[in-house]
Order: C-alpha cells, then structure tokens, then sequence
C-alpha cells in the first residue's frame, strides 16, 4: 500500500469537507436581526406543531402560511447567491417578505369567495395574487434549492401556453392566462395534495429529526456504527453504509446525508487506504440509500400513501426488503473493494467503547418508540409527536442526570437548571427544524406548480395513452421507458419533488398497462431516487466528490458501479411482489433470501473478487448471469443460479487455497 493512500488526514482537510458550496448562500444573521428571526422561526414551527394536535384550522389557512410563513424565513435565510456570508437581511429581500405576508392574507380573508370564482372564473385581484405568489415560489425555490427545480417549472408553465403548436402527445388546445394561474395555484396545484403533506406528515418528521439532532442522538449513531464494523476490513466504508441506514430514517436529502456523515466518514476512509473518489462514492451511494429507508423514506413516502390513499405504515413496509438489498449491495462492495485492495479497519484503539455505548443506548428509545408507534397503526404525525415527546423527555432527563451527577448540585438547583436548558434545547430545536424544512417547503411548492400544470393540460393521461401503446408490444419495454423517465425527471431535484414530478407524469401510465399501483409508485420512487448517483446530474456524487476533493465524474461512476444491483431491485418487486412485503410470509422470507444472493453475486462481477481471489472477466460473467437467476423470481432461475455459483465458488477455492488469503 502506498504512502499516498495511508496517509493521514489532516485537520484542515477534515474541516475543509464543510466548505461545501450551497452553504455559502445561507445567512448567519446576527444581533437583533437574529434574534428576531430566530423567533419567528420558533413561532412558525411551534404554530403547526398547535395546529396538528391542539387546534386544527381551515386547510387554507395551513397550507398558506406554510408555504408564505416558509418563503419568509427562506428570503431572510438564504441570500440570492453565493458569497461572503451575511450577519444581515439586506433591504432588497424585506419586499419580497412583505409580499410573503401580504399574499396568504387575500387567500384566508375571502377563502369562500376564491372557492367559488374557481367555477365562475377568478377575479383580476385573485389572478395578480396567484401571479404574485407564484413568482415567490420560484424564487424560493431557486435559493433554498438551486436553480434546476424552478427551471423545470417554468418549462411546464411554458407548456401551458405552448400546446396548440406541438405535436404528438405533447399537443394539447392551450389555456388562458387567468386560467392557467387559477389552476397552478389553486388545489390542483400549488395548494394542493403535495404541499398538505409537507404542511402535515413531512414536518412533523422534520421537527421529530431536528429534536434528534439537538439532543445528540446523532453522535450515538455514528459511535454504535464505528462500534459495530469499525475493525472490520475497510470498516470505514462499512460504517458509512450503517450511518446511511441511521441517518436515512430520519433525514429528506441525499445531499444533507452526505453533508451531515461525510465530514466524518470521508476523511475517515481515506486515513485506512480509500483513494478520495472511491470514499466520496461510497458515501454519495450510502446517502441515497437512505432515501428509499424506512420510516421517512426522504419523505416521499407521506405523499405517495396520500396518492394511493393507503395506510402509511403499508408504505414504510413495502419499502423494507428494497432498501435492505441495497444496503447489502453496498456492503459487499465495500468489503469486496478492501479485500481486493488490501484494506484495514481501525485500530480497537480508534473505537469508542462497547460499555460507554450501552450507557447512552437511552439516546435510541426516540426512534424506537416512533417505529412501535407507526407499526400498531398510529397515524405519522402521532407518531412523530410521540417521538418529539420522548426526545424531550430524554433531553431533560439527560440535563437533570448530569447536574445531579457531574456537578454535584442539589435537587432544586438542579431540577431549576435542567428545566431552562432543556427550554434552550427547545429553542435551538425548533429553529433547526425551520432551517431543515425550508428546502422541502420549497421544493413540494414547485412540485405543486408541475401537478397543476399536467391536471390543466392532460399530458398526463395522454402519456399513460403512449405508455400503454409501448406495452401493446412489451410490458417490460414500458418499464424500462418509465425507468428512464424517472431518472431523467428525477436529475437535479431534490428528493420529494423528484417522486413527486415522476410520479405525476409515470404513474398513471404504469397502472394503465395493468401495473399494481403500489408497485408503480415504489419503482418510480426508487428510480427517482437512485438519479442522485445517476450521471449526468449526479447531486449526491458531486456533493461528496467536492467534500473528499475528487474527480466529480469518476465519483459517479464508480457510485454507478457500487449501486448496480441496485437498479435492478424495482425490476426485483415489479415481477415479484413479494419484495413488497406482499402475500404470506414464506413467499417474502425466499424471495428476500434469493435477492440477497443474487445481489452478492452481482456485486462479485462488477468488483470482479469472490471469496479468496479475483475473478477473471470470464468468470465474472458467470458471476453475474448466476446472480440475475437468483434475483429473477421463478423456482427454475433460483435452482440454476444456485448451481452455478456453486460450481463458482469451488472452482475459487481449488485456484486459491485456503493459504494464499490475503
């Protein structure tokens, strides 16, 4: 091994991974500007923690404030573009706050009056508000995340007007301007099922994960996941796939993933021999996993059990066995990649303790209790208020015990104090919560404005007419034509507005064609997803290839390689519901069991390693076709690709006897 690859990591290098470029548009407001903003965003998040389980209010209300409340907070957040930060909001953005609060007061005051001109044709002051606000979306969406998203939106708006002049399945007769704005921003669209959900189920799982974070539940995370593979060959690695499944329950975004473990993990990888795209891909690839991971599911899961009008619980559930074979695909590699590369884990030295982890395994019961509570059929908020609860129980329990035991204070003094802190965890909580939930305000607004563009002009429904001409030949043939639509619609998006998008212009067509509509909805979800690692707008590969100071495009690819079974997987449950968590037990146990072979076969030929030694391209091949019999669904497949990964792997140990491991 090479003195380049074993060489420490310095620590300007691990805190340089933090420079990442879109945190250089947020504002750190100072003095009474931050005071008073941080009270607001106090106030907005504690607002719709009252309204969901205390006083309900008129949808109208809610769903407007949420989006205009959050606009606020993005303007006097995030600054229009990158640069030095700001300590102050300047005075070009206090406009466009004043027309966040001036918009959703001609929505609430006249709610009855808008309700009814939306059948007789909206006034001139409903239309300028919806214009209005409309521009505010894009504009918030284009700070808090990028200017892809409001892109895409504005080509549908485009397309509104653009129809009687194209042709295909793109034509439509066109729309009015008052028409269109009434439709974009109304409850077809803007205000629609979309942002109901990020206004109920999504920010309750945000406030729930900002609770988390605060109480330092987190730290636990990542010592429990060096605990448990750190001194395992390229245990790194292998604690960046466990962080993955740990963060990914509770987080919305590939890139924060990244963000929040690849200042960790990346530095950490490449101190045991990881070459700096490899740990940037393995990171970028163990993050976007954590979008398909129950129970958040990067929160497209609340709005696909609002589509399907399923239980939210049968959602998380069909999403266990697919994210499970894509966390041991991802393993393999990692533990194929060090044996092949000669690898280390950590030194016993370099591992928090065993003892020290069970003392703090109390930090878990939050999202212990939270699981229990979506399983015996709580609805999601419940869940999440349960869970908030418990971390607030944990954060003054924790706060009382340390006062007690460490300073030594008395009872009183000691309750007293852990009382005012628990309150400034609160504090700090709650306005992480805002900060968090910006971003996905943003992006399930402009999700908004593209569901109200495809109801207005029917694309959809014509799409589904061209999805069901392309199955008239082959079924598979639609799958793969949806696959690629998912990825491509899915580029640059963030998480929840790129399922949400695939899932409005794909999924209709997909259960035209006979497809079941849980099964469409999880194989658009999951390609939507995997477009994060997917070239050429790989969001996730080039955040983390900017974090470790690597090739951007060599990430990707190598993040292609390592999630290859991986795109496999939706083609896995399309032919076999089972890995849905469909039907009787046994059916699912086999097919989990077959997948998983099938995965670790495949991940063998793409790493070209098995068992002692490497594999030949020939053999490699064989690896491969063995592991696609197992990963199809029929008992013939199976017993055939069993045979030949036996014949396989005694054919590796005949030419690598047991002396010649490395």
């Amino acid at each position: 091994m090479s003195e380049a690859r074993t060489a420490e990591v310095t620590a300007a290098e691990v805190t340089a991974v933090d420079d990442i470029e879109f945190a250089t548009t947020r504002r750190a407001l100072a003095g009474w500007q931050g005071l008073v903003w941080r009270a607001v965003a106090a106030v907005f998040v504690a607002w719709h923690l009252w309204i969901l389980l205390v006083q309900p209010v008129d949808p109208t209300i809610s769903r407007t404030v949420h989006v205009f409340g959050g606009a606020a907070l993005g303007f006097a957040l995030f600054a229009p573009g990158a640069g030095p930060v700001a300590t102050r909001v300047p005075w070009y953005d206090w406009p466009l706050i004043f027309l966040c609060i001036l918009i959703p007061l001609h929505y609430i005051g006249d709610a009855s009056g808008i309700e009814m001109r939306s059948f007789m044709g909206p006034s001139g002051r409903d239309s300028l508000a919806a214009f209005v606000g409309l521009l505010i979306v894009l504009e918030f969406t284009r700070r808090t995340a990028g200017i892809i998203m409001p892109i895409i939106c504005l080509a549908f708006i485009a397309y509104c007007f653009a129809g009687p002049w194209l042709p295909g399945v793109l034509y439509h007769q066109g729309v009015t301007w008052d028409a269109a704005l009434a439709e974009i921003f109304g409850y077809n669209g803007v205000l629609g099922t979309i942002i109901q959900v990020s206004a109920t189920f999504i920010i309750m799982f945000v406030v729930f994960a900002g609770f988390l974070q605060t109480s330092k539940a987190g730290d636990w995370f990542n010592d429990l996941a060096l605990a448990a593979v750190g001194r395992a060959r390229g245990g790194p690695a292998k604690v960046t796939v466990l962080s993955g499944i740990l963060f990914g329950t509770i987080s919305g975004s590939a890139v924060a993933n990244v963000v929040a473990s690849g200042s960790f993990t990346i530095p950490m990888m490449r101190r045991v021999g990881y070459d700096n795209a490899t740990a940037a891909a393995v990171e970028a690839t163990s993050s976007t996993g954590g979008q398909i991971t129950p129970p958040v599911m990067g929160a497209g899961a609340f709005i696909m059990a609002e589509v399907l009008g399923r239980a939210y619980a049968d959602i998380a559930l069909a999403g266990v066995i697919p994210a499970l074979l894509f966390y041991i695909a991802n393993y393999i590699h990692c533990d194929l990649h060090a044996r092949k590369n000669g690898i280390r884990g950590l030194a016993r030295s370099e591992l928090p303790r065993w003892i020290d982890i069970g003392r703090r395994s109390y930090m878990a019961a939050p999202l212990v209790i939270l699981l229990y509570m979506l399983l015996i059929g709580y609805s999601p908020f419940r869940a999440a208020a349960w869970g908030i609860g418990a971390t607030l129980v944990l954060m003054l329990g924790a706060a009382l015990a340390h006062r007690l035991a460490l300073r030594g204070q008395g009872l009183g003094g000691a309750i007293l104090g852990a009382i005012w802190e628990t309150a400034q965890d609160i504090e700090t909580g709650l306005t992480t919560s805002a900060r968090d939930c910006m971003q996905l305000i943003a992006v399930c607004a402009a999700a908004g404005v593209i569901a109200g563009v495809i109801g207005l002009t029917g694309v959809g429904g014509r799409f589904a007419s061209m999805l069901l001409m392309i199955a008239g030949n082959s079924e598979f043939l639609a799958m793969i034509f949806a696959m690629v639509v998912a990825i491509i619609l899915g580029m640059g998006v963030p998480t929840t507005a790129a399922y949400a998008i695939a899932a409005a212009v794909v999924a209709p067509g997909l259960i035209r064609v006979g497809v079941d509509p849980l099964v469409a909805h999880m194989f658009i979800f999951y390609f939507a997803i995997l477009s994060a690692i997917t070239p050429p707008v790989a969001l996730a590969s080039f955040a983390a290839a900017g974090m470790a100071g690597a090739d951007m495009w060599r990430t990707s690819m190598i993040a292609m390689k390592l999630g290859l079974a991986t795109f496999i997987v939706p083609f896995m449950f399309w032919l076999s519901p089972a890995l849905l968590a469909q039907g009787p037990l046994l059916p699912i146990l086999i097919a989990f069991a077959t997948a998983s072979l099938g995965v670790w076969a495949l991940a063998c030929a793409t790493e070209g390693w098995m068992g002692r030694g490497a594999l030949t391209l020939p053999l490699r091949f064989v690896s491969g076709i063995g592991g696609l019999c197992l990963m199809a669904p029929e008992g013939l497949t199976d017993v055939g690709g069993l045979a030949v990964l036996g014949a396989l792997w005694l054919w590796q140990a005949r030419s690598f006897p047991m002396e010649a491991r490395t």
